[in-house]
């Protein structure tokens, strides 16, 4: 599973480089896309500083030269509220891959009761409030995701247990704010984490015998 971070440090963009970590870039952030690495792209809604629909285009195009290596881009959300997320993102989706990028929608708070319009979505990210996330709504639309061979994310992840379940419901990647605070001494830990997951030991087996 692939963690996208915040390009926060020399060690970090090193890492990034090797291929350990890929990067989380957004209108707010002012990081540049690190060249020759693995990226996506996110709207910066949830932090209140989508610049606006054309302003988010012109800063997707400004970095058309590294759109073959963003796993998806979003289109803009509304936090916690699926059908207006829906309404504002519908408008974007086409947009979006027309400046040749893959297209994700944020999934929130009741969509599963929605009319998804998969066809137009070539990801989908986990957002909304944490319970539910992590509970079972989306956990199926994950599913579904899946099954049409779209790209699912997990928005903040920040915990060896959060990634554990991320990859659990089948999640090709997670971003979090991890690294953000205290890159240096965060960044084995998270690479830890990343090696728990990605490198499981092997079950031992049972060797008992049935009397």
């Amino acid at each position: 599973m692939r963690y996208y971070a915040t390009a926060s440090g020399p060690k970090v963009r090193e890492a990034m480089r090797g291929g350990a970590l890929g990067q989380i870039a957004t209108p707010g952030s002012g990081h540049r896309v690190q060249p020759g690495v693995d990226w996506c792209a996110d709207n910066s809604a949830y932090t209140g500083r989508y610049p606006g629909d054309e302003k988010y285009l012109t800063w997707l195009a400004a970095r058309r030269p590294y759109a073959g290596r963003c796993a998806f881009a979003t289109a803009p959300d509304v936090v916690f509220d699926a059908a207006a997320t829906l309404a504002r993102s519908l408008p974007m989706l086409a947009r979006i891959r027309a400046a040749g990028y893959p297209a994700a929608l944020v999934a929130q708070d009741g969509l599963e009761d929605l009319a998804i319009p998969w066809n137009d979505l070539d990801g989908l990210f986990l957002g909304g409030s944490t319970g539910w996330k992590l509970g079972l709504a989306a956990a199926d639309l994950a599913a579904q995701a899946r099954r049409r061979g779209l790209w699912v994310h997990l928005g903040r992840a920040n915990s060896l247990r959060r990634l554990t379940y991320a990859r659990s419901i089948g999640c090709h990647s997670a971003d979090g704010t991890f690294l953000a605070y205290g890159p240096d001494r965060n960044l084995p830990t998270l690479l830890g984490w990343l090696d728990t997951i990605n490198h499981p030991a092997p079950a031992i087996p049972d060797r008992r015998t049935t009397p």
